[in-house]
């Protein structure tokens, strides 16, 4: 009730404009929504690591890249969350074959430290606990109604700052991620299926890292969700 009373006051104190046409009331209002071509498909992966990958669009298209980089970039807009898992579970509600995703448990993908302190949060992290919150419910039929995913931020680590990822080729984002991921409290995820969370998936450098770790460390099966997927190229700043 406090939290509701608080959202009130807020939405009053700064509203929210949709961020394609300037309508009041969220950051992307139900006709631009409307607009927005979800995927419909998801990606199987051949390899050891990852199994599958879901994303909700294209990283090419313009709306989709406005709403990523104010998430993530200056000025910040954590809120913005909420408006991005919601593109996560259209595609999910639009896959003919929707997933049994009941025994799994979520993960992000761990900041750069550095990175991290600069924005205050962890966007991996905000998505997943979003995440966490909808998607069960809405993939009710497929899974325990009512049910949440269960969200682990604390065992998946970065151990290295590597080099930010869009600057590089994807040889060298490869090589950026190697060994930069250690799993701690292995015992969580033994036998698990996990869901490994993230904003923007371009050539998997990091994703598949993260999940080769995860799988070394005991996990039973890792697949990929993320809000969108980029060609090389296209994750870089001056392209958003």
């Amino acid at each position: 009730m406090i939290i509701k009373i608080q959202k009130f006051f807020l939405d009053i104190l700064f509203p929210k404009f949709c961020f394609n046409c300037g309508k009041e009331g969220s950051y992307l209002c139900e006709d631009c929504f409307s607009m927005l071509e979800i995927s419909e498909i998801h990606q199987k992966y051949s390899t050891k690591s990852l199994t599958d990958l879901y994303f909700a669009l294209p990283y090419q298209n313009i709306l989709a890249k406005k709403l990523i980089r104010r998430f993530k970039y200056e000025p910040f807009i954590k809120e913005l969350a909420e408006t991005l898992v919601l593109l996560i579970i259209t595609h999910f509600q639009l896959l003919d074959n929707k997933p049994n995703l009941a025994n799994f448990i979520l993960i992000p993908i761990p900041l750069n430290e550095k990175r991290r302190r600069w924005r205050g949060f962890n966007q991996a992290e905000e998505i997943g606990k979003e995440l966490s919150k909808f998607l069960p419910a809405r993939l009710a039929s497929q899974g325990e109604a009512g049910g949440k995913l269960p969200l682990v931020s604390d065992c998946l680590l970065r151990v290295k700052n590597n080099y930010p990822q869009v600057e590089l080729s994807e040889k060298e984002r490869k090589e950026n991620v190697k060994d930069i991921f250690f799993c701690q409290n292995k015992k969580e995820i033994f036998g698990k299926k996990i869901l490994l969370v993230d904003d923007v998936y371009t050539t998997g450098a990091t994703m598949e890292e993260a999940a080769r770790i995860l799988k070394e460390s005991g996990a039973k099966e890792v697949r990929g969700i993320v809000v969108a997927r980029a060609q090389p190229g296209e994750d870089k700043l001056e392209n958003v």
